[in-house]
């Protein structure tokens, strides 16, 4: 699954990108942790483990990953399809808060 979006990154140095791309990819797995199935908690660790912040690339490892994400059962707020749920809910404000971060604000 992929989540395309754009900022605006025009006269911005490409520190300044990586930064935001931490960033973003950070608030990702921070905000999706909530969402993730949890029995023993090796699927949410694998999302950390799995990601290489700044790469712009969310990588839960665990051989069940895929299937939880796609026909996981839910039980309360966890369950499947956590980060596109979390991004439906919460992707506007993390690119919010990453424009104002190239803004300098």
């Amino acid at each position: 699954m992929k989540f395309n979006f754009k900022l605006d990154l025009k006269g911005v140095n490409p520190q300044k990108i990586r930064s935001v791309q931490i960033y973003i990819d950070n608030e990702v797995l921070r905000r999706s942790d909530p969402l993730v199935p949890m029995k023993t908690g090796m699927l949410k660790k694998s999302g950390i483990n799995g990601t290489s912040a700044g790469s712009g690339v969310i990588r839960y490892s665990t051989p069940y990953a895929k299937m939880q994400y796609f026909r996981g059962k839910s039980s309360n707020q966890r369950g499947r399809l956590w980060m596109r749920r979390m991004w439906t809910a919460e992707g506007k404000d993390i690119l919010r808060h990453a424009q104002e971060i190239l803004n300098g604000e």
